[in-house]
């Protein structure tokens, strides 16, 4: 079995389509807690400080680290495997809706670490990294676990915003390739179950989309969300 995963095509895409539905799974509860720091900042630093340096969102952080590292590592593989021209997967079904997403998944998949990076700098290393580290407020002078000032203040600067929406923006076309392409690799997908399956991607993504973005926006353009100001 583990042969199968690491030395076949069909192995290595069982590997991506699993690790993919982890790492969606994941990115929705991630909209899903931003979009209530629009509802409510208050509430949105009470999750941040029960995600904090606790046992149980260190173990989920290395987790997710780990899961983040396979699903890059099998992508680089596979398309490793397609330049030397070594690929043997059939695709059972054409999608020439989503042909400029499959064709750039690499370019994407780059795009899409980049802005985990720069996310990383950004709340990461001022929130759950302070308190691993011991300390009592940031480089910026908030609490760790003020999460909903610190988003006011990284989307008050206008790069941030045009950078996290590209990010997205290439989130949504490496989702409504990468949804659709884990129920081709499990066998669901045919004539019949294209369509829709093609469907549940574009919505997964676009939900995805909306909601991370429309905390950007309305970070933006009403600083004065957290009562600050």
């Amino acid at each position: 079995m583990s042969c199968f995963l690491s030395n076949s095509s069909l192995g290595k895409k069982l590997v991506m389509s699993v690790t993919g539905v982890f790492l969606v799974l994941f990115i929705l509860f991630h909209m899903s807690m931003n979009i209530t720091a629009i509802i409510s900042p208050e509430a949105y630093n009470m999750i941040c400080e029960l995600l904090g340096a606790n046992w149980y969102a260190l173990a989920g952080t290395a987790v997710l680290a780990l899961g983040v590292f396979v699903h890059y590592a099998v992508i680089l593989t596979l398309n490793n495997y397609k330049a030397r021209g070594s690929q043997r997967y059939a695709v059972t079904v054409q999608e020439p809706g989503v042909a400029w997403a499959s064709k750039n998944m690499l370019v994407l998949g780059f795009i899409i670490l980049g802005g985990l990076l720069i996310h990383l700098f950004n709340f990461w290393s001022k929130m759950q990294l302070v308190e691993i580290l011991g300390g009592h407020e940031n480089s910026l002078g908030l609490d760790p676990a003020d999460g909903a000032s610190l988003i006011a203040y990284t989307f008050s600067q206008w790069y941030y915003v045009v950078i996290y929406l590209v990010w997205f923006a290439a989130l949504w076309f490496h989702l409504t390739h990468g949804v659709w392409s884990m129920f081709q690799t499990v066998g669901w997908a045919n004539d019949t179950w294209y369509p829709r399956l093609k469907c549940i991607a574009n919505i997964v993504a676009t939900i995805i989309f909306l909601g991370f973005a429309a905390v950007v926006l309305v970070y933006f353009f009403c600083p004065c969300i957290t009562g600050a100001c």
